[in-house]
């Protein structure tokens, strides 16, 4: 991950001043590149093929990117801007201002992380920024097993999840805060947006 400016910028700033090539995170008001390699690309790039398939069979009202650019808020009310590796958005919102860029504001309904170096950023700082700007549901998918220490925060998930390669889906309860569930090897996926996707743990873990 390589940082490339010092002055602490906005949300705003950091959409006028972001390279159109690579892949770009606001980070603590810095403009960071974010390096994934070909077997990270390779997940992301099937679970969003995964999700469009399923859209496509139910005519379902989502559109898929990835990714997409938008604003979170942490704790100390400092504003980020993330790119989920896979972002499932309601089709109306998106099409709301089409002439506008990728960069939304408001929630989306699905956003999947695909674990690296930086796993910190997905199990902590994303996950609180998440259920802070209240998306719906949150995937963590760590193909690598590098999640290495337990959750801090709410809500704590046993040591016993880490270590092995896993799919955790995080869902907004009733008072907004996540609740997790995993997923490995045969299980099947389940998920609140595609209630009927068939996919297994394994099969997004080796994509």
């Amino acid at each position: 991950m390589k940082t490339y400016t010092k002055q602490k910028l906005t949300f705003e700033q950091f959409l006028e001043q972001c390279l159109e090539s690579g892949l770009y995170e606001l980070v603590d008001g810095e403009i960071v590149e974010v390096r994934v390699t070909r077997n990270h690309d390779d997940v992301a790039d099937f679970t969003a093929d995964s999700f469009k398939d399923e859209i496509k069979r139910l005519n379902l009202n989502y559109v898929v990117k990835n990714p997409a650019v938008f604003k979170t808020i942490t704790a100390n009310g400092i504003e980020q801007g993330r790119k989920p590796d896979v972002s499932v958005i309601d089709k109306d919102k998106w099409r709301s201002n089409r002439s506008a860029y990728a960069a939304l504001e408001e929630p989306i309904q699905l956003a999947v992380e695909v674990t690296s170096t930086n796993w910190e950023d997905d199990y902590i700082d994303k996950l609180d920024e998440y259920q802070r700007l209240g998306i719906t549901e949150y995937w963590i998918v760590d193909y690598l097993a590098i999640g290495l220490r337990e959750y801090l925060g709410n809500p704590k998930v046993p040591a016993v999840f880490i270590f092995l390669p896993a799919v955790f889906i995080f869902l907004l309860d009733a008072e907004g805060k996540y609740q997790c569930t995993h997923f490995r090897g045969s299980e099947r996926i389940v998920s609140r947006t595609f209630p009927e996707l068939t996919l297994t743990a394994e099969q997004i873990l080796t994509a």
